[in-house]
């Protein structure tokens, strides 16, 4: 009775096992180098930001030390401070743009996997796979990757998005 339990249903041979390497898949997808570009014009205009602050302290602290000298001790007093408040603010807005960033790349990545979780599943469906090992492998045969075949029907999907979104 104990070994009935044990005993797969069916041979071996009656199932389909592939083997999808995500890493690959998002990498070379469309979606995601389009999402890496979205993510960097969002990213670029802070960053000029940024750096225009950067240089507005600069400027700021070298006016202090060339004309310092000659400035009454209210107007020094009151460039270091006003000096110290701008550098507060712009590592406070340094701090939420890093905030902001790594929170966006979350966001895409997880709605990149979500596509590529639904790209496979699909395939598996058409194929008649039994079962999709991913992450954590040592070895799979090339002939069981079906890597290649998820990046053609996600090249697919984003061909046609593009597509609608002319029209």
């Amino acid at each position: 009775m104990l070994l009935a339990v044990l005993q797969p249903p069916a041979m071996a041979g009656d199932y389909r096992i592939a083997v999808v390497d995500p890493n690959r898949v998002v990498e070379q997808s469309p979606q995601y180098e389009a999402a890496r570009d979205a993510l960097q014009r969002e990213v670029e205009e802070r960053e000029r930001t940024l750096r225009e602050q950067q240089e507005q302290i600069a400027s700021l602290q070298s006016k202090l030390e060339r004309d310092g000298a000659l400035m009454s001790e209210n107007e020094v007093q009151r460039l270091q401070n006003d000096i110290r408040s701008r550098t507060r603010r712009l590592k406070y807005a340094r701090d939420e743009f890093q905030e902001d960033f790594a929170l966006r790349q979350n966001e895409l990545r997880t709605k990149l996997g979500r596509q590529v979780q639904e790209v496979v599943v699909e395939l598996a469906k058409e194929q008649k796979i039994d079962l999709i090992l991913s992450d954590g492998l040592v070895y799979s045969n090339p002939r069981i990757d079906i890597s290649d075949l998820v990046i053609e029907r996600l090249k697919a999907e984003f061909e046609n998005k593009a597509e609608l979104e002319k029209k």
